[in-house]
């Protein structure tokens, strides 16, 4: 299989330690391509650096709304700037958490909104984190017209997916989805069109429940390519390939690749 894990934190909870490693196992299992997403203002240099480092792997930067108190026109004119460097494909994680409430309100939806102009401005797809403030965030997303992006682990229920999918958005499911719990999820991922559905990690978080209570890593999105095929009934190669030309798609590295051997 050949897969995409388009949301990683590749600088958290020490794996940073171990991150050749980690990228070797990734490579074993198939993953092509990753994603490493920034969360604040380290994050996104972080994650910059990694992707002029490492050939398989993209950057998103982006302030979390969690760090929406950290915001202010410094970070936001170095997250532009960063936003020109080579291989940063998205904006992101931004969005709304009412669930952990580490910032106020009024101010998550605030520094969202700066943050989906500047997405707009660099004609980038938007990574959107929303906790526990689903029609908030579908609200935010119509009104200002961003019409690209992912809703990164998407948590809500199938009418908040076809929400989100009106607008244009893709639809990317993580580990829970192989919870047995998970019935929500689940449905979710076998009713996306097949054209609109990605995958991810959000590592090291949300193990797979084959590793669950371990570290995440982008090798284990295998299992969630492997739970989405079984549920949709799918051949598991089938589903691998849709997901990845999806994610390249939306993120432009098949012309950016393109333009590479053209240019050798």
């Amino acid at each position: 299989m050949q897969l995409f894990d388009t949301h990683t934190h590749l600088n958290a909870r020490g794996l940073l330690k171990d991150l050749e490693a980690v990228l070797q196992r990734a490579a074993e299992a198939g993953v092509v391509n990753i994603v490493n997403v920034g969360y604040d203002l380290e994050a996104s240099r972080y994650s910059v650096d990694l992707a002029a480092s490492e050939p398989q792997v993209y950057a998103a930067v982006g302030q979390h709304p969690q760090d929406a108190l950290n915001y202010s026109e410094a970070v936001e004119q170095e997250l532009y700037t960063l936003l020109q460097k080579p291989k940063v494909v998205a904006l992101g994680e931004i969005g709304l958490d009412y669930y952990r409430d580490y910032a106020p309100r009024e101010l998550q939806r605030e520094i969202f909104i700066r943050q989906l102009g500047m997405a707009r401005e660099a004609g980038l797809p938007v990574l959107i984190h929303s906790r526990d403030a689903a029609m908030e965030t579908v609200e935010i997303l119509k009104a200002e017209g961003n019409r690209s992006g992912i809703m990164h682990c998407f948590s809500g229920s199938w009418e908040i997916a076809k929400l989100c999918l009106g607008l244009g958005f893709h639809i990317s499911i993580a580990g829970p989805v192989t919870f047995p719990n998970a019935r929500k999820l689940q449905e979710v991922a076998v009713k996306v069109p097949l054209d609109r559905l990605l995958i991810e990690t959000d590592c090291p978080w949300l193990a797979p429940q084959k590793y669950r209570g371990t570290r995440n890593e982008p090798a284990y999105v295998a299992e969630v390519a492997l739970k989405i095929a079984d549920l949709r009934g799918m051949d598991p190669e089938e589903l691998a390939e849709m997901t990845t030309t999806n994610a390249k798609k939306l993120f432009g590295t098949i012309n950016n690749e393109q333009l590479l051997i053209n240019n050798k």
